[in-house]
């Protein structure tokens, strides 16, 4: 296993600049996400780490080894890293023997035994190593997959959205099959991914990448507690954003006075709350009122739909047992302390809610 060191790394194909000055370390063992919408530059950060494409500027380290930088371009076959591609890439003619054998150096493609312990080591049965890639389900593919990536113990391990084109349980199955055998090879790994959940269920640390430029990189739980702006917020998890004004360090807004997860300067900024923050009480209760539009049921929990006298929607989230009716009339109560934002933060894709007097 290797770390993997980034630095200032900037690509541009022909007028479009797709990164610019990104700076990313991954320690030696450990799982990085990297997070981000479509067209941010995940797929093309990877693809210049993999030695598929070179930076126009910047270096790329492979556990204390320059692969790319000024003057030096090592190739993708020479950087000893494994590469999972999106649909697994296996190759159709070979059995899922002869496809994790590939990834072996040629002396020992002969070794069925070590062709099985890798399949034990993705969580495969031995006895599927005859059959062809058509006659697995894509969760079993994408393990073969990581066992031809993992086959030559390489330094570092690169997936590029592997559960994407995966059903929601079996998405889930393969993800902790393939970070539970990431862990016992002791490999460093990067995924790509745009779900968040996914980055922020099997991440050591998660790279939030916007418009090409790596704009946060903290572990997991950081990166949902405490996002650097709102832009990172409402992309990391469903959000409540708040417009209100603090006075002696409270937020007064339309879901009442607020604690505030950090001192804040008196004046208008805007607030964070996660739904899982919010609690409903009868209508005759204390607290600021709201009328249920929805109600979305999970089995374990549920998105419940609201609608304030102003008109603005958000939404809480609750346990499943004990859910509102549409229509029903509720008080809204907070758990916990907002997160503030200066009054003047971008405000894409969220809903707003005027400040109470």
């Amino acid at each position: 296993m290797s770390s993997l060191t980034v630095t200032d790394v900037t690509k541009s194909y022909g007028a479009t600049p797709v990164l610019t000055g990104v700076d990313l370390h991954v320690p030696e063992g450990s799982f990085t996400a990297l997070l981000g919408p479509s067209g941010c530059g995940k797929t093309t950060l990877l693809r210049l780490v993999a030695g598929f494409d070179d930076p126009d500027r910047g270096t790329v380290d492979v556990g204390g080894r320059l692969v790319a930088g000024p003057g030096r371009s090592v190739a993708a076959r020479r950087r000893h890293i494994g590469f999972v591609p999106q649909e697994g890439g296996l190759f159709p003619h070979l059995s899922v023997a002869g496809n994790v054998a590939f990834g072996l150096p040629r002396r020992q493609r002969r070794d069925a035994g070590r062709v099985a312990s890798l399949l034990e080591l993705v969580g495969l049965d031995a006895a599927l190593a005859q059959r062809s890639p058509h006659q697995l389900s894509g969760g079993q593919q994408q393990r073969v997959a990581l066992a031809r990536a993992l086959a030559p113990a390489p330094s570092l391990v690169l997936l590029d959205e592997p559960f994407s084109s995966l059903d929601a349980s079996l998405r889930e199955e393969t993800r902790q099959a393939v970070a539970d055998a990431l862990t016992a090879a002791g490999a460093t790994a990067v995924l790509v991914t745009h779900d968040q959940a996914e980055a922020l269920s099997m991440a050591d640390q998660v790279a939030v990448l916007r418009g090409g430029r790596l704009v946060q990189l903290a572990d997991p739980r950081t990166l949902y507690r405490s996002p650097q702006d709102l832009d990172v917020a409402t992309f990391v998890g469903e959000s409540v954003v708040l417009d209100a004004d603090v006075r002696a360090g409270r937020a007064h807004s339309a879901l009442g006075v607020l604690d505030l997860e950090r001192t804040c300067p008196d004046g208008p900024v805007r607030v964070l709350l996660r739904p899982e923050q919010l609690r409903l009480g009868p209508s005759a209760g204390a607290g600021p009122r709201a009328r249920v539009r929805g109600v979305d049921f999970f089995g374990h929990d549920a998105r419940v739909r609201l609608e304030l006298s102003s008109g603005m929607a958000f939404s809480a989230r609750l346990e499943g047992w004990d859910l509102p009716a549409v229509g029903d009339d509720v008080t809204v109560g907070v758990l916990g302390a907002a997160l503030p934002f200066p009054g003047d933060a971008v405000r894409s894709g969220v809903g707003r809610v005027p400040a109470s007097t």
